[in-house]
């Protein structure tokens, strides 16, 4: 009953990843509609429900758009692992302020980046430029795409696909 669940808006545009027990109970009340079972049924004592993988509402949400929250993992997702300074996927990777906080940088995309400990201790407290070092690519915020946000969820639920590309 924890399995993932995509939740669609009623113009098809992804919302946002449920249960399946919070899915089966939007379905029950009649807010939402079922778009793709891929997992079988539920059986209890009086009835067979289907279990859901994708189901839309049937009410328009309004939202804002997007946007990826800063954290640790994201800025490592977003540098794919590897040292922007010297390029190594090393396996105990370091976040670096390009302009150090204490230089007047400030915690945000575009002043972190992903570095190895070793170019992370030659740079030190000081700005690229005079560490001699340089970035293999200027940090930006990354897009909050639909494939993005829901792409940790993709390999064990690949049918979500379809409806996760143009978004």
């Amino acid at each position: 009953m924890n399995e993932p669940v995509l939740l669609l808006n009623a113009n098809f545009e992804p919302l946002n990843v449920c249960t399946t027990r919070r899915a089966v109970g939007l379905l029950l009340y009649g807010k939402a509609e079922m778009l793709l079972n891929g997992r079988g049924h539920i059986r209890t004592v009086r009835a067979l429900y289907p279990r859901p993988s994708v189901i839309r509402l049937g009410y328009m949400v309004k939202r804002p758009y997007p946007r990826v929250r800063l954290s640790k993992r994201e800025v490592f997702r977003r540098d794919d692992h590897t040292c922007q300074y010297c390029g190594a996927r090393a396996s105990r990777l370091t976040l670096d302020h390009v302009v150090p906080r204490h230089r007047g940088g400030e915690h945000g995309w575009t002043n972190l980046v992903t570095a190895c400990s070793a170019c992370n201790l030659k740079k030190g407290g000081r700005i690229v430029k005079e560490a001699r070092m340089r970035l293999l690519r200027v940090p930006v915020e990354p897009q909050a795409s639909a494939a993005y946000l829901f792409s940790s969820h993709l390999p064990q639920n690949e049918d979500w696909r379809q409806f996760l590309e143009g978004w």
